[in-house]
């Protein structure tokens, strides 16, 4: 049996790196997936074969978690195809490093609409879907909330905002058995962190020196302590931050 049989997730940004790892090990241990996405259909679609092949459920469903028509649409194909809602796991994000001087209003929006606005628009139309025995968020951060590199002051502005959304929301729905707590990953190997550069040169190296475990991590990393967060093991847990990087702080 699977610690996760009979519930219902939505994973946004799941169609790669972090979220897709998150949505398969999900299914791995039994929750139907809805695997949300911006822009890659076939990324999605390969998370949505790799569950359904070891005989999971999942459907992709395409849409911008800043919009809230796209918002209300995820959410009424959750329950067109499982019926319910139990986890919601935001992880969609945007992100870009440049001096401050760089910065502009355009960039400013993109990283807050995505990171910031869209979790709030997600968790508020959650509520309506979650049953009477409560519910469940994971808000994906990043341990740059604590511990911001230069150049990131746009990106580690909305990670921090993030984390306190999860401090509040914890204590708003607790009375309705509704938990919410942050997963703050560390350097992770992805197709994002691949193409800034983050890993494979100087970057990757000073950050495995830093981290007491020595290595870079891996999606998978991730996806398990999601899983745990998701279940009924972490049941009397609500309102953290758990930082998954290897001991880097």
């Amino acid at each position: 049996m699977g610690v996760l049989n009979g519930k219902v997730a939505i994973v946004t940004g799941a169609s790669k790196g972090i979220g897709a790892s998150i949505a398969t090990a999900l299914g791995a241990a039994g929750a139907s997936v809805v695997v949300n996405y911006s822009s890659s259909k076939e990324g999605a679609d390969r998370a949505v074969a790799e569950i359904t092949s070891k005989g999971g459920k999942a459907i992709a469903v395409h849409g911008d978690v800043s919009k809230a028509a796209d918002v209300l649409r995820l959410f009424d194909e959750t329950k067109k195809a499982f019926g319910k809602l139990d986890i919601l796991v935001n992880n969609a994000g945007v992100f870009q490093f440049e001096p401050l001087e760089s910065v502009t209003e355009d960039e400013f929006h993109r990283e807050f609409n995505t990171n910031v606005l869209g979790p709030i628009l997600l968790i508020q139309e959650s509520l309506k879907h979650f049953n009477g025995e409560g519910g469940n968020v994971i808000n994906v951060s990043s341990v740059v909330s604590d511990n911001p590199p230069p150049h990131s002051v746009v990106y580690a502005a909305t990670k921090g905002a993030l984390d306190t959304i999860t401090k509040v929301l914890s204590k708003e729905f607790g009375a309705r058995n509704i938990r919410v707590n942050t997963i703050a990953p560390g350097g992770v190997d992805t197709e994002g962190a691949r193409r800034l550069g983050f890993i494979g040169g100087e970057a990757e190296a000073r950050t495995v020196a830093k981290t007491p475990l020595g290595r870079i991590g891996q999606p998978e990393d991730i996806a398990r302590v999601a899983v745990f967060l998701a279940s009924d093991e972490s049941a009397w847990i609500t309102g953290e931050k758990l930082s998954v990087a290897g001991g880097w702080a």
